[in-house]
């Protein structure tokens, strides 16, 4: 049987009764903070919020960061690190489930931060960003040197002062937060600017970069361990020299430059050189210079004036020559005279030849011999000629005997069909079919009527013909041709 008292307690929803709980618990749990380790942590969903879980041996809370809360975290939330929470306490009415929405996150103290950093260490340098073949040297003497750091503090004075004190050059600074929320993304963005900057533009691009901050403690120098600045350093196409801290600090931006300087102070030193100390070595070398080059056009004059003793002298090298030109001078007036007493013989020789009466009795000969040649052309042109007619004669006659008309006019009869091709059997022919018959007088056109005809007296074969009556025949046409028997007739007999 029911209590009565039970029966007087007022009816709820579970809506009610969900939010009513929730009321209870945020008034109760306003802000916490909570110290656990990181679980279930996937990254920012697709919404930007992440969702995941804090937990220690013992119990376990569902934790939310809101989107525009996580970009402005100081410290990214990872799996399995302490960190401490600072939230207020809700919970979720659809699950009857509470849960801690994160305003702020740190690291659970410096071993905490200590473990993140060699984990992050570890997994950047696996991916090659600190390898010594990514470095380059430095230039000796940079035109412009470019200093991503906070533009109002103790840094830049000091970079600027002792840049000015060795060798001046120009310095473009880019502003930068080095310390707190979104700091990381201006040094970023400091390094990535400068590379994007075009040779010969309005504003120069820098020869080195310099990435400075003051001393501090590991919470202060955090922005220069994260990715993004690590991968910047790491992607820069302009050797970058890391100077955070002091000497004994070390951040992850020290592993990713070429060079790492153990102060800002330092970095300006390791950029340029001093101007006074490079005036002294370039005199110095400069006298070197002079001196060793004295020095060798004197040794050089020592050579000449050695080498010069040991050659002859120029009357000694000239004596032979001149007296081989005087024995040939010598010689000389005698056979020019030797030649030209040959030449007047020779001369007086060939005038003797070509006397007048000499010259008229050969051409007279000539003249004798080119009339008997012509003489002679002209006969043998003649008999040429006949027996150029001759043979033409016979090879007319030959053609003529065995032209297929000559066979015609002995009775024979050529038949051809419509396409004009010669006919040389009775099969193969239908009624109707036209032919044409040519004879020696004339063509007469035929029509098969399809009657069978007569076989026709088959045509002697010169394979299976009587020897007797060709050779008998082949003789009449010989003989008819002016051929002897026996002989074939040719086209080039003469």
């Amino acid at each position: 049987m029911a209590d009565p008292a039970q029966g007087n307690i007022p009816e709820l929803s579970v809506s009610d009764l969900a939010f009513a709980v929730k009321r209870t618990v945020e008034d109760a749990f306003p802000y916490v903070r909570l110290r656990g380790e990181v679980s279930g942590y996937r990254g920012p969903h697709s919404s930007g919020h992440c969702y995941f879980a804090l937990k220690d041996e013992k119990a376990r809370i569902d934790a939310i960061i809101w989107k525009g809360v996580f970009g402005r975290l100081r410290f990214k939330p990872e799996e399995g690190m302490e960190v401490i929470a600072t939230g207020k306490v809700t919970t979720y009415p659809g699950r009857s489930s509470y849960q801690i929405v994160i305003e702020s996150l740190e690291p659970a103290g410096v071993g905490a931060l200590m473990a993140l950093l060699e984990e992050r260490r570890r997994k950047l340098a696996a991916e090659g960003l600190f390898d010594e073949s990514r470095k380059v040297p430095l230039p000796y003497l940079p035109r412009v040197i470019g200093v991503v750091t906070s533009p109002t503090g103790a840094v830049i004075r000091d970079i600027l002062h002792r840049i000015t004190d060795r060798f001046p050059v120009r310095v473009l600074v880019w502003p930068a937060r080095v310390q707190g929320e979104g700091a990381e993304d201006e040094i970023a963005a400091g390094i990535r600017g400068f590379n994007a900057l075009d040779e010969g533009g309005p504003i120069p691009r820098p020869d080195v970069i310099i990435a400075a901050r003051g001393g501090g403690s590991l919470e202060d120098l955090w922005c220069f361990n994260e990715e993004v600045v690590v991968r910047a350093a790491a992607e820069s196409r302009i050797p970058i020299v890391s100077a955070v801290g002091h000497e004994t600090d070390w951040t992850l931006i020290d592993h990713a430059a070429d060079i790492r300087a153990p102060t800002p102070t330092a970095a300006a030193e390791m950029a340029v050189p001093v101007r006074a100390e490079l005036i002294a070595v370039v005199a110095d070398r400069g006298q070197r210079l002079k001196t060793g080059l004295l020095r060798l056009v004197q040794e050089r004059k020592a050579h000449l004036r050695a080498a010069s003793r040991g050659l002859p002298r120029l009357t000694d090298l000239l004596a032979l020559p001149r007296q081989r030109f005087d024995e040939a001078a010598g010689r000389l007036g005698r056979a020019l005279m030797a030649n030209t007493h040959a030449h007047g013989t020779r001369l007086v020789r060939a005038s003797g030849r070509l006397s007048p009466g000499r010259i008229g009795d050969r051409i007279v000969r000539g003249q004798e011999r080119v009339a008997t040649l012509q003489s002679r052309a002209g006969r043998a042109m003649a008999v040429l000629v006949d027996r150029r007619k001759d043979r033409l004669a016979r090879v007319a006659t030959l053609l003529d005997a065995l032209s297929y008309e000559q066979t015609l006019k002995r009775g024979y009869a050529l038949v051809r069909d419509t396409a004009g091709e010669m006919v040389r059997t009775a099969r193969g022919h239908a009624t109707g079919d036209r032919l044409e018959i040519r004879f020696a007088d004339g063509t007469v056109p035929v029509v098969v009527d399809g009657s069978t005809p007569r076989p026709a007296r088959p045509a002697a074969n010169p394979k299976t013909a009587n020897p007797k009556t060709a050779d008998a025949k082949s003789a009449d046409a010989k003989k008819k041709a002016g051929q002897k028997p026996g002989r074939q007739a040719s086209l080039f007999d003469d």
